[in-house]
């Protein structure tokens, strides 16, 4: 039955069953973080994690993650001329010791303290994203910005953080490509190991892929809106609005 797929298992804060209103809130926050990241070229993990975490964490990160897959795809198909092959050549290597990490963190963490994780996280990233200091783009700030991508994204789906700080100075489709590269690669690899690790089930899978359709829509959303709303206070409102869901989310596994 589809309800064994897509219910919550009630360790969020929705009942258990409760198979409409998680495959409605869901939904949205995969359509809005695909649109967000289509058009700056982050923002999927960065809203669906708190929001899936917050539905049902047992999810996380392997169902966010295996959604995510299909937007780097259409965003290269789109714009592949425009990345960074060097920068790639540094930093996803970097990404190995990282996700070898975060493997271990997956499976020691109960699913309440990786939602903590995940909010504490996402907190980090929107304060760093506010500050918006420049770091140079060097193999040695490649290096480090890919580990760290490594261990944030196969721990917790929001790997983009540490990349989009080195490039955010860079020009639009040169961010969003480069990005792109380095979320596909990556994403992959961090599936990869969580699947050699143990943490993936059909449950997860199931979800993951359903969400790809969703995708695809606010991929097209966010392509339509580059040239009609500036990318500044789109970034502004959905980092108000991730910050929101991350508080939230802290306040659940505070809360229990």
């Amino acid at each position: 039955m589809l309800s064994e797929f897509f219910s919550p298992t009630g360790h969020g804060v929705l009942p258990a069953g409760d198979v409409w209103t998680f495959a409605v809130v869901a939904a949205l926050a995969v359509v809005v973080g695909a649109m967000v990241q289509s058009t700056v070229g982050l923002g999927l993990g960065l809203v669906g994690a708190p929001v899936l975490s917050l539905l049902d964490p047992t999810l996380m990160p392997g169902a966010l993650l295996v959604t995510v897959v299909v937007l780097p795809v259409l965003t290269l198909f789109q714009e592949r001329r425009h990345v960074d092959w060097r920068g790639i050549a540094w930093g996803l290597p970097a990404r190995l010791p990282g996700t070898a990490l975060a493997v271990w963190v997956v499976a020691v963490l109960p699913p309440r303290a990786l939602a903590a994780a995940v909010g504490v996280m996402v907190l980090i990233a929107v304060a760093l994203s506010l500050r918006s200091f420049r770091v140079r783009i060097t193999p040695a700030s490649l290096v480090t910005a890919g580990a760290l991508s490594g261990f944030t994204g196969t721990a917790t789906s929001i790997g983009g953080p540490p990349m989009a700080l080195l490039y955010q100075y860079e020009e639009p489709a040169r961010v969003r490509a480069t990005l792109a590269a380095f979320f596909l690669f990556g994403g992959l690899l961090s599936l990869t190991a969580l699947g050699v690790g143990g943490q993936l089930d059909t449950r997860i899978l199931v979800v993951g892929a359903a969400g790809m359709p969703l995708v695809a829509l606010g991929f097209a959303a966010g392509v339509a809106l580059r040239n009609r709303v500036r990318a500044g206070p789109l970034r502004l409102g959905m980092l108000a609005v991730v910050a929101l869901s991350a508080i939230a989310l802290l306040v659940q596994a505070a809360l229990g």
